[in-house]
């Protein structure tokens, strides 16, 4: 095939590209215009677009009802926002106990089946990622009743699967030589984990563990809006009586918390890792 070349005779990346590939290509962004027309023409079906473009006088409307946000009401949230941070806190223990079995069940180094467990790990795993701490909060609340033990559950439930996934491949990316060795001593497969495999985990497993508390920090402020306790409950409440200066002020307390625990959070795994 012929190329030109430039002034500083570097050949023209696009004179590589065959016909063919160069038709593909086409047909590839043809297609990609084409799908987000259609996706485009389905969202907006029932959009009534009067309402959109009154969007922006509604919202300045709102925020001029919620500024300046209510301090008087502040005394109020200090119990629900410490029983905001007992549930991110408990939820996290909770989900990180359940998570280190079921990531040593995982890891195709560790499991006792490969066939069976692994599988049956795995699926744990991707069944706790897919539903959403708001929707096992639902599910609890209307099993264990309104209160933080739902949230609890629904914390740890949700943290099993973040947890054991980044678990179970930080044990699979283990040092083998570390392990042969230990295994040449003769030691038997609880003494391999306790001395080799343990110990290289051990920074990941706490970078891990405090990153999804402060995750949950974020996730627990909003489960009252479902009847799960904290902060959510008394937002949830402020937004039905329309007292917007004390919605405000809720979501400057969780703006505040979940900044004071983002930085909490990246001491802790400097200190540990």
């Amino acid at each position: 095939m012929s190329a030109k070349t430039l002034k500083d005779g570097t050949l023209k990346e696009w004179q590589y590209r065959t016909p063919k590939t160069k038709l593909l290509i086409w047909g590839f962004w043809l297609c990609t215009l084409a799908g987000f027309v259609y996706c485009w023409q389905v969202m907006t079906e029932d959009t009534i677009w009067y309402f959109v473009q009154d969007a922006p006088r509604q919202a300045a409307d709102i925020g001029a009802r919620m500024w300046p946000p209510k301090l008087s009401y502040t005394p109020e949230l200090m119990r629900p926002l410490w029983d905001t941070l007992n549930m991110a806190t408990l939820g996290t223990i909770l989900g990180v106990v359940l998570a280190v079995p079921v990531a040593f069940l995982a890891a195709r180094n560790t499991t006792p089946s490969a066939k069976i467990l692994r599988p049956a790990a795995l699926f744990i795993i991707v069944a706790s990622r897919s539903i959403n701490s708001l929707i096992w909060a639902l599910l609890l609340v209307a099993i264990l009743g309104p209160g933080i033990l739902a949230g609890i559950i629904a914390i740890g439930f949700r943290s099993v699967g973040f947890v054991g996934k980044l678990l179970y491949e930080a044990i699979e990316e283990t040092d083998v030589t570390q392990i042969e060795a230990i295994r040449a001593t003769g030691a038997s497969p609880s003494q391999v984990l306790n001395y080799a495999i343990v110990p290289q985990i051990m920074p990941a497993f706490w970078g891990i563990s405090v990153f999804r508390w402060d995750i949950n920090i974020r996730e627990s402020a909003i489960l009252g809006l479902v009847g799960a306790g904290g902060l959510g409950l008394k937002l949830q409440a402020s937004l039905n009586v329309l007292a917007w200066p004390q919605v405000t002020m809720i979501l400057l307390l969780i703006l505040v918390t979940v900044v004071i625990s983002e930085w909490v959070s990246a001491k802790v795994r400097t200190a540990l890792i």
